[in-house]
C-alpha cells in the first residue's frame, strides 16, 4: 500500500494513501501525560494499543456502532476512514477516578449511580477544557443534532463495553471518545485502548491503564499487554 506522511501526533503518525477517503494510522510508543508536561516511552505501547483498539472497533462494529476502523495492516498500523474530527471529546465516567474526584471531593473508587458524560474541548494551548452545549454552540464546533448523537452513542459504547470487560473481570472505570465527518456520516474515531480508558481488575483493583504511567506505578508495559491477554483469550 503506498501512503505518503500527512502529519505526526503525540501517539501516532497518520499516512494518506492512494484512496483519499482513507488514511494509514501507525500507533507510536510515545507516551504523554498532563497536557504534553510528562514525556516518554512504553516499550511496545504502539503494538498493543493498536491491536486492543482493533479488536474493540471490532466488537463495536459488530454490535451496531458506526466506526472509522477498516482494517490492520500491520502490528502498529491501523486503515481507517478518513475523518474530519470534531474537537469535542466525550468523556463516560462510571467509577470516581482522576480529574473528577479532585473537582467533585469524591474518593477514587466511588461508584457513580448511572453514568455521567463530560465534554472537552479538544485544544493542547488551552489544556483541553470541560464545556458544555452552550459553549460547543457558541465555538461551532458542532451541531445540537452532532452532539446528542455522539452522546447517545459514548452511552451505548459504555453499556456495550462495560459488558464486555466485565466477561474479562476488568472494570471499565472512564474513557475519552472522540469523533469525526465522513461524508454525511459521523463515526466514532481516534482509538479505545488503555491510553484512552481507566481499566481496573476487578478483584484487585489494579489499574491496568496509563495511569502507571501518569503516577510512575510502573509496569505499564505489563498492565497493557494484560489487557490484550485478556482480549485475546475471549475472543478465541
Amino acid at each position: 500500500m503506498e501512503k505518503k506522511f500527512l502529519y505526526e501526533g503525540k501517539a501516532k503518525i497518520v499516512y494518506a494513501t492512494e484512496n483519499p477517503d482513507e488514511v494509514v494510522v501507525y500507533y507510536k510508543d510515545a507516551a504523554t501525560a498532563f497536557d504534553g508536561k510528562k514525556k516518554g516511552e512504553i516499550e511496545n505501547k504502539g503494538y498493543l494499543n493498536a491491536q486492543i483498539s482493533a479488536y474493540i472497533f471490532k466488537y463495536l462494529e459488530k454490535q451496531g456502532i458506526k466506526t472509522h476502523f477498516l482494517e490492520l495492516v500491520g502490528e502498529r498500523e491501523q486503515r481507517v476512514k478518513r475523518l474530519s474530527i470534531i474537537p469535542v471529546e466525550v468523556v463516560v465516567r462510571n467509577i470516581a477516578a482522576g480529574s473528577l474526584s479532585k473537582r467533585l471531593g469524591l474518593p477514587e473508587g466511588t461508584d457513580l449511580p448511572f453514568p455521567v458524560v463530560e465534554l472537552y474541548y479538544k485544544n493542547d494551548e488551552l489544556g483541553d477544557p470541560m464545556i458544555n452545549h452552550y459553549h460547543v454552540q457558541a465555538l461551532n464546533l458542532a451541531t445540537p443534532e452532532e452532539i446528542k448523537y455522539m452522546e447517545d452513542t459514548a452511552l451505548k459504547v459504555n453499556s456495550l463495553l462495560k459488558e464486555f470487560f466485565d466477561s474479562l473481570n476488568i472494570l471499565l472505570v472512564d474513557f475519552k471518545l472522540e469523533f469525526g465527518r465522513f461524508k454525511k456520516e459521523i463515526l466514532l474515531g481516534d482509538e479505545i485502548s488503555p491510553d484512552t480508558c481507566r481499566f481496573w481488575d476487578k478483584d484487585t483493583r489494579e489499574k491496568l491503564d496509563k495511569d502507571r504511567f501518569r503516577r510512575d506505578l510502573g509496569g505499564v508495559t505489563e498492565a497493557y499487554a494484560e489487557i490484550l491477554k485478556r482480549i485475546k483469550e475471549k475472543a478465541e
